[in-house]
């Protein structure tokens, strides 16, 4: 099971073929929208994602800012994309994969089996002197069936969990981790027990991911389990759970677990739903116990 591919190696994809499904998630917090940037530029046969409305739910603020979409819209979101059953499908941003991971994760845990981060993202097609085009064209509609539940979730409760008993990491910048600013959410800091590990982390100086080992060796002193150790926490389907702001950049903190070997569990509704929670204790510091306080 391939999780990245190279710029060379997608451009020789093209030209052998057959092609694979390419999708732009270009997608920032607070904006602008990625399809203007679309299309001013984007990879040859790529279709535009936007997150927001086809990456995500909508409900009340205690669901969480992007909470998972309803298997029905996913799919008919999917299908306008072109993708059917049996595709292969490459995605990419131009921020280090941030936003682009969530689509991997989305389509995994939907039930598509290859999909592949276009490593280091529009950047590194760029760099590699590959072509982009301009505009954007129709797209014939596809046959995709999506069943979500492939891969482990958590909800609130195995979070807080996972927290005391197991491993989980926050992903956020290690400032909204710390409760010294909180730019979005009703209350800063972190869920008591979760251990810092800013996703920025895990790539190197441009935008790609860490080696696998280097990946291992940072997750295992973050205390997840030695491949010595012979496993995880006694989790069902899971050694480690990891969340973010609203579910977006945790994503990507999957992707670099997976390579490095292990098996997360994502908490989708992170901390936009944990923090709209007022029974749910908070704990602030460089801690993971910090100092705890409720409402």
């Amino acid at each position: 099971m391939h999780t990245l591919i190279s710029a060379a190696d997608l451009a020789a994809f093209l030209v052998v073929g057959p092609a694979p499904r390419i999708l732009d998630v270009r997608w920032k917090l607070g904006g602008p929208p990625g399809r203007a940037e679309f299309r001013r530029g984007h990879l040859p046969g790529a279709v535009y994602v936007d997150l927001d409305s086809e990456l995500a739910g909508h409900g009340e603020p205690a669901d969480g800012r992007h909470p998972l979409p309803a298997p029905a819209d996913l799919q008919a979101a999917a299908r306008g994309w072109g993708l059917n059953d049996g595709d292969t499908v490459v995605v990419y941003d131009d921020l280090g994969n941030m936003s682009a991971a969530r689509a991997w994760w989305l389509l995994r845990h939907a039930g598509v089996r290859d999909v592949r981060l276009l490593d280091g993202g529009l950047a590194a097609w760029r760099a590699a002197g590959l072509p982009v085009v301009e505009g954007e064209e129709p797209v014939p509609a596809g046959s995709v069936t999506l069943t979500l539940g492939a891969l482990p979730v958590l909800d609130a409760d195995a979070a807080a969990a996972l927290a005391q008993d197991g491993v989980l990491l926050d992903a956020r910048a290690a400032e909204r981790y710390r409760g010294d600013i909180e730019p979005i959410d009703p209350r800063a800091g972190h869920i008591p027990g979760a251990v810092s590990a800013p996703t920025g982390a895990n790539l190197d100086s441009e935008g790609r991911f860490l080696p696998a080992a280097e990946l291992r060796a940072r997750f295992e002193a973050l205390g997840l389990p030695g491949r010595e150790a012979g496993g995880g926490p006694e989790t069902p389907g899971y050694d480690v759970g990891v969340y973010c702001g609203s579910g977006v950049t945790a994503a990507h903190e999957a992707v670099a677990l997976t390579l490095a070997g292990f098996t997360p569990a994502l908490y989708p509704g992170s901390w936009s739903q944990w923090s709209n929670l007022p029974d749910r204790p908070v704990a602030t510091g460089d801690a993971p116990g910090g100092a705890s306080a409720r409402g």
